[in-house]
Formats: structure tokens, sequence, C-alpha cells
């Protein structure tokens, strides 16, 4: 895992998006410069998940430019984006609990040009665990694996952005810690992250920039220091005295 790779920047400018007449997000500015770890943070409903949707290019934004690598996003296609380097790691794992640990090595490879064998020798290296358990169908793993297994994707060569989903969401602290760890050594390469959490302080310990969203706006930006002293306020919607959204 000791190859540098260029990260993609990653922006939201004037953003608005919604699912029928519900708009959730209300012209939201959001930039990660390629390289950087962001964290996006806010109450549960805030319209985080809805941001990353719209970055992925799984859903068309109502209003607003999105850029990926400096690249005007005009048709959001997920394969195309994908094809760039752009990975998304959604809530809820992401794995097929029918298909075994090899199985989803073979999935993260399907289209060619990447050497399988050193993709799994480089997942097993990161997890062990998951390397003792590789014909194991992911069903039967444990949560922590099974998060685990969906970040293995990350390891594949041309990964350049990863978008994380509620990463910590329902595991054990230590397994939170190692995820977390991980995101920190993608990010040493020079791949850009952006880590959804509902949970801020794993996230702030790992990330250069962070911004609050609530009700669907940004309400806070700033250093990780300066989002932690006033994040509370955030998330109750009160003015913030530093750093305040646009």
């Amino acid at each position: 895992m000791s190859e540098q790779v260029a990260g993609l920047s990653l922006s939201l400018r004037g953003v608005s998006a919604g699912y029928g007449s519900i708009e959730v997000l209300h012209g939201i500015d959001l930039e990660v410069e390629a390289g950087q770890v962001a964290a996006l943070l806010g109450p549960n409903g805030a319209g985080k998940s809805t941001a990353l949707r719209v970055l992925s290019g799984r859903m068309a934004a109502t209003e607003g430019q999105v850029a990926i690598g400096g690249e005007v996003v005009r048709k959001p296609v997920s394969e195309r984006l994908v094809r760039r380097g752009l990975c998304c790691i959604p809530e809820g794992r992401g794995v097929f609990a029918n298909l075994t640990v090899d199985e989803h090595m073979w999935m993260w490879t399907y289209r060619g040009g990447v050497d399988r064998a050193r993709l799994r020798e480089d997942v097993f290296s990161r997890f062990p665990e998951l390397g003792t358990r590789h014909k194991q169908l992911a069903g039967s793993l444990s949560g922590g694996e099974r998060q685990m297994l969906s970040m293995s994707r990350a390891l594949c060569p041309g990964i350049k952005a990863l978008l994380c989903d509620e990463l910590s969401m329902g595991l054990a602290p230590k397994v939170v810690s190692e995820l977390f760890e991980f995101v920190r050594e993608l990010a040493a390469r020079g791949v850009t992250v952006l880590v959804v959490e509902q949970f801020a302080h794993t996230a702030l310990s790992v990330a250069s920039t962070a911004a609050v969203l609530v009700e669907g706006r940004i309400r806070l930006r700033g250093t990780p220091s300066e989002i932690e002293a006033e994040i509370g306020r955030a998330y109750l919607g009160e003015a913030s005295t530093v750093a305040r959204g646009a």
C-alpha cells in the first residue's frame, strides 16, 4: 500500500437536491482539496448521505454545480465516476451477504487490468481477519469484518477519492479506531477522503478540515479544533462564534 496517487478534488457549489417535492439540500457549498481528509458532520436526517449520493453520481442535483477532479459533472453517471477513481462506501456495510470474501475480491477487480492476487495480498495484509475467513460468506462475518471487507475496495489500484458514509455506525470502538487508521493511511498515499459521520470525535481526529450540515444547510466549517469547540451549538442550529458556514 505504498504507492502514491494523485487524489481527486471534490466540489459542491450551490447544490440543492431532494426526493420528489421534498428538498433536502438547500444550496450547499463544499470543497475538498485533492489529497485532503474532510469530515462532513451533522445529526441524523441533516442531508449528509444525500450530499454523498450527489457527489458519487447516484443522484442528480436539482440546482448548482458538482465537480470531481476539477471537471464539472454534467450528467451524473456512477460508473463513469468510478472509472475516474471515485470509490463510495455506503452506509450499511455495502457487501453481498451470499458472496464469500474471495468472491468480493473478484467483484472489486471484475473489469480486468488489476492483479487480483496482489489485491488479495494487500487486503489480507491490512486486514488479517479477512485472510483467515476468505472462504466464508460475508453474511457470516461480524459487523466490523463486513465493514473491513467493504473498505477493502479502496485498496484497488486507481482509487483516487473515497467517500465513506457513517463508517463507525454500530461498531465497537476498537474496530472504529482501526478503520479510521486505515483512512489515515489512505490519505498519506494521496487519496482524497470525505468522511460523513453523525458521531464527530473520531472523524475529526483524522480530518484536516470539517463542516457541519444541519437541516440541509452548512452551519459551520473550519479546522477540526474549531469544529469540536462549536459543534454542540451547530447541531442545535444556534449561531456560531467562529468559522460560520455560508
